[in-house]
């Protein structure tokens, strides 16, 4: 790989753009080799994945404007679809994604932080979607996701006007869910992956597809998503695990309550 980092502590798999000369901007082979890795993950041993970065400066700028100035429309509809493709399937990897976004989330960079389960950042990150201002629109499920995750009126307003946007407002608009100093972010992400990887590994996935799932449709049909994911959990060690500790404790505890004595 010359463009992605990866490396696992315990069940924690971090994967880093690493292109900081290019602000970790997105081409067609960060995109195959970010496609590879997650093809690599070893799931039965990672339960949570962590996204970020190289450097200070930028999580990711963007997507190649180098490489996408020269496309035909034929050309710039595959590029579009490689990177959806990439995008997608971390958007429906099994295991939980958390965005560690350190400086410039731009266009390809925004985009593919929506496409995590969780987003946290930095206090220097800047969020937007400038591509109207490049004479074209977001190709990477810009239009979609940002619609899905703020409101569609803001996204609308952040897309049609190429804005660009600040922690502070990324935070108050639902963008992400926490900000970080630029020290903290990393060791903020993996605590919170860590906490993610201690609980039961079959019922956070399916609590993942349920949510991802359920989103797609109405809600008498996310129901009996929830329904069937949930039955499923029933047949899992970790269940009979967790609920037989659950109820070992709490009559230890009944046992340990003295009663009221009337002298």
């Amino acid at each position: 790989m010359d463009f992605i980092l990866y490396e696992v502590e315990g069940a924690v798999g971090t994967i880093t753009i690493n292109r900081e000369k290019a602000l970790n901007a997105l081409n067609s082979q960060v995109l195959d080799e970010l496609s590879a890795t997650l093809d690599a993950v070893d799931l039965e041993t990672v339960r949570c994945l962590i996204l970020t970065g190289a450097g200070a400066k930028s999580f990711v700028a963007g997507a190649d404007i180098g490489e996408m100035s020269t496309l035909t429309k034929a050309e710039a509809e595959a590029f579009g679809k490689k990177g959806n493709d990439v995008f997608r399937k971390l958007e429906t990897f099994p295991i939980p994604v958390i965005a560690a976004v350190n400086g410039f989330a731009l266009g390809g960079g925004c985009e593919i932080s929506m496409s995590c389960d969780i987003r946290i950042c930095s206090d220097n990150a800047i969020f937007g979607q400038p591509e109207v201002g490049l004479g074209i629109t977001p190709g990477f499920g810009g239009t979609q996701r940002l619609a899905r995750l703020v409101s569609p009126g803001m996204a609308k307003q952040l897309i049609y006007t190429a804005r660009n946007i600040k922690a502070d407002e990324a935070y108050r608009i639902g963008l992400v869910n926490a900000v970080y100093t630029q020290e903290e972010l990393l060791p903020a992400a993996k605590k919170m992956a860590a906490g993610i990887a201690m609980q039961a590994p079959i019922a956070v996935r399916n609590a993942k597809k349920a949510i991802n799932d359920g989103l797609q449709t109405d809600m008498d049909q996310a129901i009996v998503i929830e329904e069937k994911l949930f039955g499923d959990c029933f047949e899992t060690e970790d269940q009979k695990a967790g609920m037989g500790n659950f109820l070992e404790k709490d009559k230890e505890k009944k046992l340990k309550v003295v009663p009221f004595q009337n002298k």
